[in-house]
């Protein structure tokens, strides 16, 4: 009893050599197709693996650069907080321009000196606008430039233009309107 069943067959005479040979063929073949598909699906489960840990590379990015992000933004949040400079009653009107718009802050005599003379700069934070010495306006840019409005060196100097019909006469920097 040690044939195989092909053999069985064969010696019976129920088989032919030609199709026993189809069989086996047929056989390997089928061996052949399972071992691919298993590789195809082995391949699948790796690539959509490295997929998914990309995907959760750039998550984490994204977490840690908002965490950031929200750290740097609680830093000027306490800069500002520390270092604010009164507005008090509001007595006079300092006019500055934010982006394209031209704003307006009252604030006390000596604070309006202080910007004028450039010792003090405009910071905005969430849609407030504080006044700051200007070494506390560095430390900020340096976390966020978006948050400085104004700043000493942007306020325009009074060098008059070659042509200015009105160059000799100076305008004095506590002109109201």
């Amino acid at each position: 009893m040690g044939n195989s069943l092909q053999e069985q067959l064969l010696k019976l005479g129920l088989v032919d050599e030609k199709r026993v040979r189809q069989t086996q063929q047929a056989k390997r073949q089928e061996k052949k197709r399972g071992s691919d598909q298993a590789e195809a699906q082995r391949a699948q489960a790796q690539k959509a693996q490295a997929e998914k840990a990309e995907r959760d590379r750039q998550l984490n990015k994204q977490r840690q650069e908002e965490a950031e992000r929200k750290a740097r933004m609680a830093q000027i949040k306490e800069l500002i907080d520390a270092n604010r400079l009164p507005k008090g009653d509001g007595e006079l009107a300092y006019n500055f321009i934010d982006g394209s718009k031209v704003r307006r802050l009252y604030v006390n005599p000596n604070v309006h000196r202080q910007l004028v003379d450039g010792s003090a700069a405009i910071v905005k934070l969430r849609g407030q606008y504080n006044i700051v010495p200007v070494a506390i306006a560095e430390k900020i840019r340096e976390r966020d430039a978006a948050c400085i409005v104004t700043t000493p060196d942007e306020v325009a100097t009074d060098t008059p233009e070659a042509d200015d019909p009105y160059a000799k006469y100076q305008v004095p920097d506590d002109l109201m309107w």
